[in-house]
């Protein structure tokens, strides 16, 4: 084997580790037989029997994922574009303590900080339900749009603003016509990012869920874990996995949006 093809081979294997797998879990979603070990044809059967009255639970977690997952990227891209500008604009030794803030929920693992959620809501005393997830997501989400909104201010020229300002305009005018406006790439692709991670996320949602507030995740958890009609899984999975896959498109396709403006502001 020529050493040139050896970084090829590696390649082709890490993404077989990867994406086989998932591939498997797809294709199976459309297999008539119960059990993955035999093929019994192509059918759309578990996708209709998902959308069936007696699997009604599993929608009420789908819209409650749903419901966390867009409320807590609102309230993220607000709270995360503050953050980055503050940030971005204002240099003290007090940022430098910010910066640490603002990286430590996207380095630390999920579990560590899920146990450590679970613990500040039971030294305040507050019942853990859908709130406590709510929470817990705009506490992790809220990172993850300021680190996006912080890489599209590193490209942003100030005297943008100080020359609008000179023309005449207010503050607010002209970071309601001019910053936001440079900004909204960045933003959004926060958001959807956000949006992922929380529709997705099962480690730091399963230690601040309490009784009613099951999400889909958790729920997918329990299907598998009592072997509840694993075929159906397969087609649950696959329709979340279409939606992800959308929505980080979507924000990859944004990001690459707001540097080429960026570069061409330049």
């Amino acid at each position: 084997m020529k050493t040139s093809h050896f970084p090829h081979l590696i390649l082709g294997l890490t993404l077989a580790f990867l994406y086989v797998p998932i591939l498997f879990l797809v294709v199976n979603s459309f297999n008539e037989a119960k059990f993955s070990s035999t093929w019994g044809g192509f059918s759309l059967h578990w996708y209709r029997d998902l959308f069936s009255p007696k699997n009604r639970d599993i929608w009420e977690a789908a819209q409650r994922s749903i419901w966390i997952a867009t409320v807590s990227s609102l309230v993220s891209m607000v709270l995360g574009t503050l953050s980055a500008c503050a940030l971005h604009w204002y240099r003290t030794r007090l940022q430098r303590f910010h910066y640490g803030l603002v990286y430590l929920p996207v380095i630390i693992p999920d579990l560590l900080m899920g146990i450590s959620l679970l613990l500040f809501f039971a030294a305040l005393g507050i019942k853990l339900g859908t709130g406590t997830i709510l929470l817990a997501h705009i506490t992790f989400c809220t990172s993850f749009v300021t680190v996006v909104v912080l890489g599209r201010l590193q490209g942003f020229d100030q005297s943008v603003l100080f020359a609008a300002r000179d023309l005449g305009a207010t503050r607010i005018v002209a970071i309601r016509r001019i910053l936001l406006p440079l900004l909204a790439p960045g933003i959004i692709a926060g958001g959807l990012l956000c949006f992922t991670l929380s529709i997705d996320d099962f480690v730091i949602t399963f230690f601040v869920s309490g009784p009613g507030s099951t999400t889909l995740p958790l729920k997918i958890y329990s299907m598998v874990k009592h072997s509840r009609e694993l075929p159906l899984i397969n087609a649950l999975s696959t329709l979340l996995l279409t939606l992800t896959f959308l929505i980080v498109w979507w924000s990859q396709k944004l990001t690459s949006k707001s540097t080429i403006t960026s570069t061409s502001t330049e």
